[in-house]
């Protein structure tokens, strides 16, 4: 009884210093022991021998609790799964011990059997379990032990943790930590005990990279070059226009004929196209505030109040009987035709517009300050064409005066249709951020980013989209051509053959983009066509009025302007007629088109932003109706560009 009692003392001790459940199995041998007195913890020498109270013992010694942090290479450990079951584990090898239960001697063996087959399996132990128990025997430090352990050590594995195991198994011996990590030798040939395990090497994966998403606040310039293009063209403007309004003033101050032919300019030319501006700037914010307060009414009556306004405009100037104002009264008199069959034509889809105008305006009331940019365009319009005017009477006493004036037009036109879109630009990007990130932009830093910025886009698009929508119109007039003329249809499929490709790098929609990304106007266009044709959205787009119902608008004002100057100059003055005429319709017509940029902005996000997300709780059934009744032959519209049946492959 009392060698049983010094050795369960002895081997408390062990187990108390070589795991971390020490004090639950110091605890479960007092219940068994009571009157034992443990021992001291064996202090191992380089020897392998300890020694303590009660004699010098062969054993493995304190076992740090550090040493267990490293798994050896050899064995598995269960410490972890030692500390939580509180059964106690079998004693140490190398402490003599008599058997204290043998009814359970089978049970363990068995039970060792099975965990030594399990970590073969799993790749944990090379040898066999007689090789093992003469290993324990000897100290970490034996030299014997070291040439065995170097000649059967196999390389590392990661062994994930496999949770808790019910069978108990012997704690691992002490292995000194490395102090610097190191690759372990590879196993030799000669042993054929050594199972070799491969060490995966580590995979470095390249992470995919993500698309990145389209700024809303893109800092760079776009389209640089028609932007210096339209700097330099507006600085020779400016010189232009001044050396030109010198020349008129040095003409007022020399005697003889030319003074006499700069006053009778003066007094029978200015007054009448300066009466135009005003007459046109006043039409420009009726008419815009009219299509937003009665769009539906507007839509009918600008296509019919055009043409009339055209027809009455062509024969007045014919009443007069010049040849000056005979041709431009029949050239008013044929576009007022054309008007007449476009009004016929489009007449079924004027309530399709109507919605649209009417939804697409919807915004607006939510920014107070909305026309405001417009406002400025139509204010610097306003002055720039005023001291245009005087230049056009300086060009009339200056060498080439035809050539000069069609210079100075063209000059007019750009920079107005730079002006018209720099307000569509800036209204484009309020009411595109609305609709896409629900945003209530600031209006006057959506205006100086359309000055800056996007001013190149809007110079370039202000060159192709009036040539765009000219061949649109042509190409209109030639789908409503039948017959057996090969020559007529051969001009067809070219001309609209341009305007496929004409529609895919530029077209009038790319504003929307341009402003909302600061994309350029070609990359612009591409991309809004191809949410169209995507959205199966072309054929409203093609089938679409709404530009045809801004440009209009600008020919009746431009009519309206005519009407009244014709008359004026005709009184006092019949030899001006023609010029002054031409004059007043151009000026009308600009300003016009400059204050209906709102209506037209509007219109042109409506479309875009519900291709790019028709989801948006924002949009309605409008389109996707208008859609179902095209694709159910409910609704029959003539697709520009179409080219003819017999072209198609």
């Amino acid at each position: 009884m009392k060698v049983l009692a010094s050795a369960a003392t002895s081997w408390l001790v062990v187990a108390h210093c070589s795991s971390d459940g020490g004090e639950k199995r110091l605890d479960y041998a007092k219940s068994r022991f009571p009157a034992t007195r443990p021992s001291k913890c064996f202090r191992q020498d380089d020897a392998g021998t300890g020694s303590g109270d009660n004699g010098t013992v062969t054993a493995l010694g304190c076992v740090p609790n550090q040493y267990n942090k490293h798994p050896p290479h050899i064995f598995t450990q269960h410490n972890q799964t030692n500390s939580q079951s509180p059964t106690p584990p079998p004693p140490q090898m190398g402490v003599t011990e008599p058997v204290i239960e043998r009814e359970n001697e089978n049970e363990d063996q068995h039970k060792e059997k099975v965990e030594t087959k399990k970590d073969l399996e799993k790749g944990e132990m090379g040898f066999d379990q007689p090789h093992v128990s003469k290993m324990q025997r000897l100290s970490a430090t034996n030299p014997l032990r070291l040439v065995m352990e170097s000649a059967t050590r196999v390389p590392p594995t990661h062994i994930p943790n496999r949770g808790p195991t019910t069978a108990t198994h012997h704690p691992p011996p002490p292995q000194p930590p490395p102090t610097q990590p190191y690759p372990h030798p590879p196993p030799p040939a000669g042993n054929p005990r050594a199972i070799p395990i491969p060490v995966p090497s580590p995979i470095h994966t390249i992470p995919t990279p993500q698309p990145s998403l389209t700024t809303l606040n893109s800092r760079k310039y776009t389209n640089k070059i028609s932007l210096f293009l339209f700097a330099l063209h507006f600085l020779i403007a400016i010189c232009l226009v001044f050396f030109l309004m010198f020349k008129g003033v040095q003409g007022l101050l020399q005697e003889g004929s030319a003074k006499r032919e700069e006053k009778r300019v003066i007094q029978y030319f200015l007054p009448q196209v300066e009466a135009a501006s005003l007459l046109s700037i006043t039409l420009a914010f009726a008419w815009q505030k009219a299509v937003r307060v009665w769009p539906h009414f507007m839509v009918h009556f600008i296509l019919w109040s055009s043409f009339l306004m055209t027809l009455s405009a062509g024969i007045l100037l014919i009443c007069f009987q010049r040849p000056t104002t005979d041709g431009v009264g029949v050239v008013f008199i044929f576009f007022a035709i054309c008007n007449g069959l476009y009004s016929c034509w489009v007449t079924q889809r004027t309530k399709f517009c109507s919605k649209v105008f009417l939804k697409s305006l919807e915004p607006v009331s939510k920014f107070p300050d909305i026309n405001r940019p417009t406002y400025w365009m139509l204010g610097v319009g306003f002055v720039w064409m005023s001291i245009w005017i005087l230049a056009v009477i300086g060009a009339l006493n200056f060498y080439f005066p035809p050539l000069m004036i069609i210079l100075l037009v063209l000059s007019l036109l750009w920079t107005a249709e730079v002006m018209r879109n720099v307000a569509n630009l800036t209204i484009s990007r309020v009411i595109a951020l609305f609709y896409l990130r629900g945003m209530q932009s600031n209006t006057q830093f959506c205006f100086q980013r359309a000055l800056s910025k996007n001013l190149g886009s809007a110079c370039l698009g202000s060159l192709f989209v009036p040539t765009i929508e000219a061949l649109r119109i042509v190409a209109r007039g030639l789908n409503l051509l039948e017959g057996e003329d090969e020559f007529m249809f051969s001009c067809a499929h070219c001309c609209l053959r341009v305007m496929e490709t004409i529609f895919r790098y530029g077209n009038g929609w790319a504003y929307v983009q341009i402003a909302a990304y600061g994309k350029g106007f070609v990359k612009a266009s591409q991309d809004t066509w191809e949410l169209f044709e995507k959205r199966e959205m072309e054929v409203i787009v093609d089938s679409d009025i709404t530009t045809a119902i801004c440009f209009l608008t600008g020919v009746c004002s431009g009519s309206i302007c005519v009407i009244v100057v014709a008359a004026w100059t005709a009184a006092v003055q019949v030899n001006f007629t023609a010029t002054v005429s031409l004059l007043a319709f151009i000026i009308g017509y600009l300003m016009t088109r400059i204050a209906m940029a709102l209506p037209h902005a509007c219109v042109s996000c409506y479309y875009v932003c519900y291709a790019e997300n028709p989801d948006n709780r924002l949009f309605d059934k409008t389109i996707p109706d208008r859609l179902a009744l095209i694709k159910s032959n409910k609704d029959v519209v003539v697709l520009t560009p179409r080219v003819p049946p017999r072209f198609r492959r």
